[in-house]
């Protein structure tokens, strides 16, 4: 695949950010994969001492995790940051701050952070540019946890759009070996990630769209198609999604949902942080799913 296809394939991040506007309203309905990845995460903070310093909630949508953040360690400072002032209007009630900052420029000073909690933000943004960023601004033994999603999510919705036609309907995600990569390469220490798999099932079609759109996780390729989809294109997508169910003798739509998770220190050896070239990786290497 050309290195500006997989450019175009990678998320627009003020599309992405319009699109969480408008899906404040419905989240909490449908984010039962970022609720899922969620517990995940603060599962996993059992196993490091976090000082009761700041900790920041990345992405932090309705502030579920910026909620639980301020229960697990009331002593601390605890911030929620998003780009969407619409879901941060909307956000649960806490003890935490809330601040609309892009993530690819925190509003947070150098060596301030303790924790970086950063649930299903790294779809929607550049990973390099994002673990740049947590490296500025975690303490030397400050810690990044996060989850995004992995190259195989949606497949079965990329596999049959690619029968009806040749547009991006499905944005990329990058592969787990390119985030460990990207981490290290940003400055980050000790990065570890593994990987878990869901499978979601619907009755209907119908009912996996409007989900998809109720969280904001529509597609927002920068080469994604514009204008409607034809009625022609809907057909020939719906019909092979059937095609494939009666196939495998099911009666419900399994769609993949491929979670990766991850976690690294800040720079506790004082190293410099390297320069945007020594962080930056090929686009091509951008992890795009089977059959894409």
């Amino acid at each position: 695949m050309p290195a500006l296809a997989a450019e175009l394939a990678l998320p627009d991040p003020g599309q992405s950010r319009r699109r969480f506007d408008r899906a404040a309203p419905s989240f909490a309905s449908a984010s039962f994969v970022h609720d899922e990845a969620r517990r995940s995460l603060l599962a996993r903070l059992a196993g490091f001492r976090i000082a009761p310093g700041t900790l920041v909630d990345l992405g932090s949508a309705l502030g579920h995790g910026a909620a639980a953040l301020a229960a697990l360690y009331p002593d601390a400072r605890v911030v929620a940051i998003d780009g969407s002032r619409e879901m941060l209007r909307r956000a649960v009630p806490g003890s935490f701050a809330r601040i609309a900052g892009d993530v690819n420029r925190l509003p947070l000073p150098p060596a301030s952070t303790d924790l970086l909690f950063a649930n299903l933000v790294l779809p929607w943004t550049r990973p390099e540019v994002l673990f740049a960023e947590a490296r500025r601004v975690l303490k030397p033994e400050g810690v990044l946890v996060f989850s995004t999603l992995g190259p195989d999510t949606l497949q079965e919705l990329r596999q049959a759009w690619r029968k009806s036609d040749d547009a991006i309907h499905v944005h990329a995600f990058w592969d787990m070996a390119t985030l460990g990569d990207l981490a290290v390469r940003a400055g980050l220490e000790e990065p570890v990630l593994d990987v878990d798999r869901l499978r979601v099932s619907y009755t209907e079609l119908s009912h996996a769209i409007r989900d998809l759109r109720a969280c904001g996780a529509t597609n927002t390729a920068a080469g994604r198609r514009r204008g409607l989809t034809g009625r022609g294109r809907w057909h020939r997508f719906a019909e092979s999604l059937w095609e494939e169910r009666q196939a495998g003798g099911r009666q419900r739509l399994h769609l993949t949902v491929e979670l990766i998770f991850g976690q690294a220190f800040g720079s506790r050896r004082g190293s410099r942080a390297p320069a945007a070239d020594e962080v930056a990786v090929p686009i091509a290497r951008v992890g795009r799913g089977r059959g894409s």
